[in-house]
């Protein structure tokens, strides 16, 4: 009963200020049609996301994590014409629906989608220009890697927001042996000892189950 609760109150939330255009509900369904793991943000969360991006006049984007493009658009539709964003995904196949679907969207000379291990990928980077914001929405287990290699390509004033970052309250159990609990517990404690971020975190309910993200700005 309370996720039915949880999820009527993302309906009403979404039909009164999120209502998705055509191209991010053919997005959506693109994802489901190709058999893509249920992992997109949920529309009020891509829209807070474009706020995010607004809100700090983002010009260039990183995003780890890209799925099939439905954050990657969203994040896109707040950059200027001149903007960028790469995104980067390690499943070939993941990254084939995205392009469709930001090709689709009008997005694709706008993104610049990069396939392979973003640790890999990021080892081999060969422009240092820093981002505004950067999204990191990949597997946890690398969480802290990734929020390195974020301060690295970051300036002050970047936003590095993490996803999934409650896991049902998982996250409360030391001894727990989920590599994806012990990633995100090692991301916060690599995020509180770090005297270069200010952060936080919030517990999300709704479509998506129990979760949150993390919210840092770099000093």
């Amino acid at each position: 009963m309370q996720q039915q609760m949880c999820q009527a109150v993302d309906d009403y939330l979404n039909r009164l200020l999120v209502p998705e255009d055509p191209i991010l509900r053919r997005v959506a369904a693109a994802n489901r049609r190709a058999g893509l793991p249920p992992h997109d943000v949920a529309p009020n969360q891509g829209k807070l996301l474009f706020i995010f991006a607004r809100m700090v006049r983002a010009r260039r984007i990183l995003e780890i994590g890209t799925l099939g493009g439905y954050s990657t658009l969203w994040l896109a539709r707040a950059l200027p014409e001149d903007g960028e964003l790469i995104t980067l995904e390690c499943q070939e196949k993941h990254a084939a629906v995205a392009r469709d679907n930001l090709k689709r969207a009008g997005l694709g000379a706008r993104v610049s989608l990069r396939v392979g291990p973003a640790l890999a990928t990021l080892a081999a980077w060969d422009d240092m220009a820093p981002f505004d914001l950067i999204f990191i929405d990949a597997d946890k287990v690398n969480n802290t890697a990734y929020l390195d290699w974020s301060l690295r390509l970051s300036h002050p004033g970047t936003v590095i927001i993490a996803d999934n970052v409650i896991r049902g309250g998982a996250i409360l159990d030391s001894a727990s042996q989920d590599a994806s609990v012990i990633g995100v517990r090692r991301f916060f404690a690599a995020l509180s000892a770090n005297i270069k971020l200010t952060s936080t975190a919030l517990q999300t309910v709704g479509c998506k189950g129990w979760d949150g993200l993390s919210l840092s700005i770099v000093n």
